[in-house]
């Protein structure tokens, strides 16, 4: 099969030929239909710190959507020619495990959640971000009605963190330095859109979410977040943060991570998008374009999620 193959920070991502993988008891072989590409990619190449959660020389892609075309022995639950997404955390695909950025993946059937007939692969990528949405505003966060809160990030992440916030219940506002998506943000409903998350301080917000975790960002939530309010970090746009401990004790700020989520999550986005409460925003690409996705999302070029249709 073809694949993108990653092997060091600072080497470019490989086009080669592997053996098509095979799928073991408990497997099931997906053929890849579309990808998700995510900051998280950036930042392989970016910051040498991924390389110690990685087996490489690896195949990234962790948003993986696809057809099951074959099985491994002891398979229940799914047949040829379902239409499935990859819970990846299970395996950590993309990561210890080749993903997404090749042909065919592998994946233990445990780790599958089915399409609904009315989602298309490209959309239904939005499950794997979207669970971490998911369990980041309504988890970790524990974002209901009548809560205000604040989102920092309003990239494919903290749009889809927002809607669900809204869907929740919440009133949000939002913190963007693209001013090009802010009437995006309002019309999905941000009571207020603004640079930075500083001056959102005034309005006492019960939570922030944090979908961009660029350092100053995180340290900016917990000083504009209420008195112990609760900052939740999701994003990884830097991997060390220097934040103001004064206000975070002061204040009596609880901060937490949230770094993914569940099938269940993934289920209710999937089951959001399938009613059409959710509508994702695509930027496609092709499997040869991955390379350039990646340095066009790094720069600041894309609106929405970059996806790879093969």
């Amino acid at each position: 099969m073809k694949a993108w193959r990653f092997s060091d920070t600072d080497a470019p991502l490989e086009l080669v030929d592997l053996p098509n993988p095979e799928p073991k008891a408990g497997e099931v072989l997906i053929a890849v239909g579309a990808c998700g590409i995510c900051h998280s990619d950036v930042g392989l190449f970016e910051d040498s710190k991924w390389l110690g959660m990685m087996n490489v020389p690896v195949v990234p892609g962790h948003e993986i959507a696809g057809n099951v075309i074959a099985l491994g022995s002891d398979v229940t639950g799914f047949s040829k020619g379902d239409r499935v997404v990859v819970w990846s955390i299970g395996e950590l695909h993309g990561y210890l495990r080749n993903g997404g950025f090749g042909q065919y993946v592998v994946a233990r059937a445990e780790n599958l959640v089915r399409i609904p007939d009315v989602v298309a692969l490209e959309r239904a990528v939005f499950a794997e971000p979207g669970m971490t949405a998911h369990a980041g505003i309504v988890g970790a966060g524990q974002v209901k009605s009548g809560l205000r809160v604040g989102i920092i990030g309003f990239g494919a992440l903290g749009r889809m963190g927002a809607r669900i916030a809204v869907l929740s219940g919440a009133e949000i506002y939002v913190a963007e330095v693209n001013q090009d998506v802010w009437e995006d943000a309002r019309e999905i409903g941000a009571q207020r859109v603004v640079r930075d998350v500083s001056e959102l301080a005034d309005l006492e917000l019960d939570v922030i979410v944090d979908f961009a975790g660029f350092g100053s960002t995180t340290s900016g939530a917990i000083g504009a977040v209420r008195e112990r309010g609760r900052v939740v970090l999701i994003g990884m746009g830097r991997l060390e943060a220097t934040i103001d401990t004064y206000q975070l004790v002061s204040k009596n700020v609880t901060l937490v991570g949230s770094g993914g989520g569940s099938k269940r999550d993934m289920e209710a986005v999937l089951a959001w998008i399938a009613s059409g409460d959710i509508e994702p925003v695509i930027s496609p690409t092709d499997f040869e374009g991955i390379p350039d996705g990646i340095r066009r999302l790094a720069k600041g070029e894309v609106t929405g999620r970059l996806v790879a249709v093969y």
